[in-house]
């Protein structure tokens, strides 16, 4: 399994990425920002970056420079609805090796995204990234594995599941509703309260015996992954 990062802050076009990529068989993790999207890049080493050029902060022709000063031979789409031949310039001259428009049909983003790792030696090999972390916490994606310092976690499939997402969309409050449909494939029920009983369950298994907490609640709005303090 190839790994995809998309930097995208348009929430909607992301996850319609992140779903369609992964129906083609990708590992796809989604920042919303270029300074997360650095900090995914730092932790999960990906195949590809697929970026917008407008996001908040760092514009997407910054962030591919960063990318590429780090990552010289990591291959960038840019996907912008940026249409004029000035931008896609700019895009190819910050270091990106492709340039679509939106909007896009998933099937040639796909098609974009094979011909880029075959230039790059990768064919369909398909070597997902094996390791998610984050702080002290580490997480095997292939092994199941999880560690935070020196103890091993013992972690359900479902309490599995909701790691990697949190880990995946760090310092960004999640709502339930968006826990709900990414994690679970379902619609948030409002009457119920399943989210925060196995965020509870995560937090005794991830936090309770450490100084440093990394799952907290945002009153009224959601949880963040961070390992900022004074999330609360």
């Amino acid at each position: 399994m190839t790994a995809i990062l998309i930097v995208e802050d348009d929430q909607r076009v992301a996850e319609l990425l992140k779903r369609g990529l992964e129906e083609f068989g990708y590992g796809v993790a989604v920042a919303f920002d270029g300074e997360m999207g650095l900090r995914l890049l730092r932790s999960m080493n990906p195949d590809l970056v697929i970026s917008d050029v407008v996001l908040p902060g760092m514009n997407g022709f910054e962030l591919v420079r960063e990318i590429k000063k780090q990552h010289a031979e990591l291959p960038v789409i840019m996907l912008t609805a940026l249409g004029a031949t000035d931008d896609k310039l700019e895009g190819f001259d910050s270091g990106a090796e492709d340039y679509m428009v939106k909007p896009f049909d998933i099937r040639e983003v796909d098609a974009r995204i094979r011909i880029l790792l075959r230039r790059k030696g990768k064919g369909d090999t398909r070597t997902a990234f094996r390791e998610l972390t984050y702080a002290d916490l580490t997480v095997n994606l292939l092994t199941g594995a999880v560690r935070r310092k020196e103890k091993e976690i013992k972690l359900t499939p479902k309490e599995f599941n909701l790691l990697t997402y949190m880990m995946q969309n760090p310092d960004r409050v999640l709502s339930r509703v968006e826990i709900a449909e990414n994690v679970w494939n379902t619609h948030f029920d409002t009457g119920t309260n399943f989210i925060d009983v196995y965020i509870n369950y995560l937090r005794k298994k991830i936090d309770r015996d450490f100084e440093s907490k990394l799952i907290h609640t945002k009153t009224g709005v959601g949880f963040i992954f961070s390992s900022h303090e004074n999330q609360n």
